[in-house]
């Protein structure tokens, strides 16, 4: 019987290099045999592979950018509109304004005013050789407009012009010592030129000025100056017998004799003061210090103490130091920047008892940079020297404010807070008509109440409570990113989010400027840098139109357009350069710029964006319960006058004087009890 016996003893075989097993030849039995010499050596298939990561990560690209392409012709392209009207203005145009039939144009020297109807240049002022980069104006009625604007230096200037030609009034932020100058670096004009304010900056400080201008003086004084004028024009030609024509008397020389009132400066405004330790020994010295009723909502009159702060922020130093230190957390700054704007009456702000018209601003709202509160000034206050001003209103939010928006009406109050988080408020009745938030890692930019939320007013509380119709805010969200989204709300209490356009891939197309045309549902205006100038309909998130300057000429600077929006004659202003001027220090040294008009008039905008029929009236037996609830609030709400007078009685008996009074009395009698026992 054959054995087969093993010759040599059972071991481990030595390892050899030829057996390693390579990462890169693992799929070598893949490689066609006849190729089986052709694979290179280290460090050539090294640089081999890295070139063929390149080659694909490019075709990747333009598969990408292919299907992009692709992607816009299936797209509807936007109609293109150019320019109806065009003019010159002399030196670099900076800023535009439309009031009335008149456009005013901030240049590099100066101001200039042209007629809206044949766009011919019919006055101007340069006597100060200053440079105007912001410029604001606002129809006064016969033919008087006010104007307010900012210089390259900071300087505030207060205008008026009437017939043809401007009267300086008075320089808002001018002072004796030019090392006590401060900056103004934001203006705002109230609708129909009643109010004014300007933002100022110091060395180390800022606050608000907030003006009253005395527009009927003002009327009074252009009507008499525009009798004598007739007067001065009837004795020359009487006396001359010529022909000579109004336009060549000196307009100038006729007005330089006439002085204006000069502005009233109503309110200073000033930051929140950071909130430090109280001085109070209980809540009875408290209420003792407070002067009138007025509510407390900046967090001043507490009853912490100084020691309790420290701990409190050693314990929070101790708990996060790991993260503080990560983040870099510097100590809080006085802020140096606000957003404020003019409110119209409403119910947070006036009683129903006041008289109060209602095309008139009665109060201001502001909010400071990484401040969390929006407070709410009358501009009926009588403040008294060497006292900060207090809020009559407060509305604390969750984060700080990153922007805000007030809807045409002045109604709608929209807040943003640096966590994405998006409120709008009804004023008139004081609560929030939608908190929704954006999911996504996004800063918000700015907001913009669209057309809707214009068009509905205080009509709507006088309908029949049985049939209501409530209307749909719509508020327009761009981010940091140059994305949008549309946030709808309803007094109904339903509301929504919905994204618009996603961050552009093409760095190119991002958007430098966006603007609300209220003369049409859901249309706005988008400029991006590449100097496109594009209307979008909200609705279907489609660019249906796209603004076209002529080819010689192009938008600049693109990353910072200079245009205007008449919502009264419904027409788009943008300033354009020609092409050989598109550089920076060339557009620096230009001596003319081209305003291209876009009349919406003469497009089919009105096609493109239909006026959305007012929906039906519904009974209240098929109403939701939460719409039968806004109703009976509603009702309730109509009988607040009767209410607020029961509480004006009240204030009349002074109880408010009569509850300090009873707080002394109890004070003494607890200073009284501790005499006592120590006898």
């Amino acid at each position: 019987m054959a054995v087969n016996t093993r010759k040599h003893p059972l071991r481990i075989p030595p390892p050899s290099e030829k057996d390693w097993q390579k990462e890169d030849e693992e799929d070598f039995f893949l490689l066609d045999p006849d190729r089986k010499r052709d694979v290179l050596p280290q460090p050539f298939r090294m640089i081999n592979k890295l070139v063929m990561q390149v080659f694909e990560s490019a075709m990747e690209i333009i598969e990408r950018r292919e299907m992009l392409r692709e992607a816009q012709k299936l797209k509807v392209q936007p109609k293109k509109c150019f320019p109806t009207a065009e003019f010159q203005v002399t030196g670099r145009a900076n800023c535009l304004a439309v009031s009335g039939k008149y456009i005013f144009v901030g240049l590099s020297m100066g101001l200039s005013a042209f007629n809206m109807c044949d766009f011919k240049d019919v006055c101007a002022w340069n006597a100060a050789k200053t440079e105007i980069c912001a410029i604001h104006a606002s129809d006064l009625g016969n033919e008087c407009h006010v104007l307010l604007a900012v210089d390259e230096m900071g300087l505030a200037w207060l205008f008026c012009f009437h017939r043809e030609s401007f009267l300086l009034i008075k320089m808002l932020n001018e002072v004796e010592d030019i090392s006590q100058r401060s900056t103004c670096v934001e203006v705002v004009l109230s609708r129909g030129g009643d109010y004014a304010g300007i933002l100022l900056q110091g060395n180390t400080k800022a606050w608000l000025e907030i003006y009253q201008l005395p527009k009927d003086s003002w009327l009074t004084e252009m009507e008499k100056m525009a009798e004598s004028a007739e007067a001065a024009e009837e004795l020359a030609c009487s006396e001359r017998r010529s022909s000579c024509s109004s336009e060549e008397l000196p307009v100038s020389a006729i007005q330089a004799d006439v002085e204006l009132d000069p502005p009233v400066l109503l309110l200073t405004v000033r930051p929140p003061k950071p909130i430090t330790g109280t001085s109070f020994k209980g809540p009875l010295d408290a209420l003792k210090e407070v002067d009138d009723g007025s509510m407390l909502g900046l967090g001043y009159n507490h009853l912490i103490k100084d020691s309790q702060w420290e701990l409190q922020e050693a314990i929070f130093c101790s708990t996060y130091q790991e993260y503080l230190e990560a983040e870099g957390v510097t100590k809080e700054e006085i802020p140096r920047y606000a957003t404020f704007h003019f409110l119209l009456p409403s119910r947070i702000l006036v009683g129903p008892e006041i008289e109060v018209q209602p095309d008139i601003p009665v109060g201001i709202g502001v909010h400071w940079d990484g401040n969390h509160n929006f407070c709410l000034y009358l501009l009926n206050h009588s403040v008294k020297a060497n006292s900060d001003l207090k809020p009559d209103v407060v509305w604390p939010c969750a984060a700080p404010i990153a922007c805000s928006a007030v809807s045409s009406c002045s109604r709608y109050l929209a807040l943003a807070g640096e966590d994405a988080t998006i409120t709008i408020w009804d004023k008139h009745l004081g609560y929030p008509l939608s908190v929704t938030a954006i999911l996504e890692e996004r800063f918000i930019r700015s907001i913009h109440f669209l057309c809707d939320s214009a068009a509905a007013n205080d009509k709507t509380d006088d309908m029949d409570p049985v049939c209501s119709v409530y209307p749909i805010i719509q508020l327009l969200v761009l981010c940091t990113d140059s994305s949008f989204y549309l946030v709808k709300a309803s007094r109904a209490g339903k509301s929504s989010i919905t994204l618009l356009a996603d961050r552009p891939e093409n760095p190119n197309l991002t958007v430098s400027a966006v603007m609300p045309v209220l003369a049409f549902p859901s249309a706005v205006l988008i400029f991006s840098w590449d100097g496109s100038v594009s209307l979008m309909n909200t609705d279907t998130s489609q660019t249906v139109y796209c603004f076209c300057t002529p080819p010689s000429h192009a938008v600049a600077p693109a990353w910072q357009p200079v245009f205007t929006v008449d919502s009264v004659n419904c027409c788009l202003l943008l300033r354009g350069v020609e092409h050989q001027q598109a550089d920076e220090l060339v557009q620096s040294k230009a001596t003319h710029s081209a305003i291209f008009l876009f009349d919406f008039n003469s497009y089919p905008l009105k096609e493109a964006f239909p006026k959305k029929p007012d929906l039906p009236l519904k009974p209240l037996q098929e109403l939701q319960w939460i719409e039968r609830c806004n109703i009976f609030l509603r009702d309730r709400f109509h009988f607040l006058p009767e209410r607020q007078q029961v509480l004006l009685e009240m204030e009349e008996q002074e109880y408010w004087d009569c509850l300090q009074a009873q707080a002394a009395a109890m004070d003494n009698e607890r200073e009284k009890v501790k005499g006592e026992k120590k006898q």
